[in-house]
């Protein structure tokens, strides 16, 4: 499918996890869009390799739950660019184990990354937002945010904070025209997260085979396939776009039909 380009021409996005994996595709997708992109990632090396294949970007290492790192990598922004228009806060982890196995490190590990590294960098972009009376702020959710998730409780923990994050955020900062929002896409079962270690650790948890897991799965879904990066990344745009100018506080489903609410 082709499809229209440069409708965000000239905003300045950051995307947190940009290095790999759905992050990349979407930093890629907001340069054909025409954003001028912060590839952010604990990754450097891989994020600059990105960067290097992109019109107009830096990259800058950042761990997101370090609060000076993520005021950094706003500021490498504003400074190289002049202004942040987008935050798409995407990076995350999933360690799937059963309540007994979760250790507490691990625990808080998955909450610090995928929650309060949310907040920090929805929390640095709406320092620099607020002046400008504009604004955009894009959590990467999941459908586990609308549902429980099992053996999956620390990652569906955070995303289901994210999203009360989000809706608070969205009241907060509507009176400076700054939109928060949150996408929760479906199982991405042709990414690389899934192929090197989802299948995997499902089927341990589950007492299934790699290939049993996929069809679970795949089953579930109304509209009979797995989700793309390409339909995150739709999504994305419309909702850093003026299209969605009408639109705060939502989390969107992008599931095939899986996750209705």
């Amino acid at each position: 499918m082709t499809l229209p380009c440069k409708r965000l021409e000239g905003q300045v996005a950051i995307v947190t996890g940009a290095a790999q994996g759905l992050g990349e595709a979407l930093a890629r997708r907001l340069d054909y869009e025409g954003c001028k992109v912060v590839v952010a990632d604990i990754n450097l090396e891989k994020a600059e390799k990105v960067t290097s294949e992109l019109s107009d970007a830096i990259a800058v290492k950042v761990d997101v739950t370090n609060e000076e790192q993520v005021e950094n990598m706003v500021k490498a922004a504003v400074d190289k660019y002049g202004k942040l228009d987008l935050m798409v806060s995407n990076a995350g982890i999933l360690i799937a184990k059963p309540i007994l196995e979760f250790t507490r490190e691990e625990w808080q590990r998955v909450i610090d990354i995928n929650l309060v590294g949310y907040f920090l960098c929805a929390k640095a972009a709406a320092r620099v937002m607020i002046p400008r009376k504009k604004g955009n702020i894009i959590q990467i959710n999941s459908k586990s945010g609308k549902k429980g998730s099992y053996k999956n409780s620390a990652y569906a923990s955070s995303k289901f904070g994210g999203i009360g994050l989000t809706q608070s955020l969205a009241l907060e900062l509507a009176e400076y025209n700054i939109r928060v929002n949150a996408i929760c896409p479906g199982n991405l079962l042709d990414s690389p997260l899934w192929v090197n270690s989802l299948y995997e650790q499902y089927a341990r948890n589950q007492g299934l085979t790699v290939e049993q897991v996929r069809q679970k799965y795949l089953g579930q879904v109304p509209l009979g396939r797995g989700c793309t990066y390409e339909d995150v990344a739709n999504v994305l745009v419309f909702l850093a776009s003026d299209e969605s100018s009408y639109m705060t506080g939502q989390a969107i489903n992008v599931t095939g039909g899986q996750e209705m609410r």
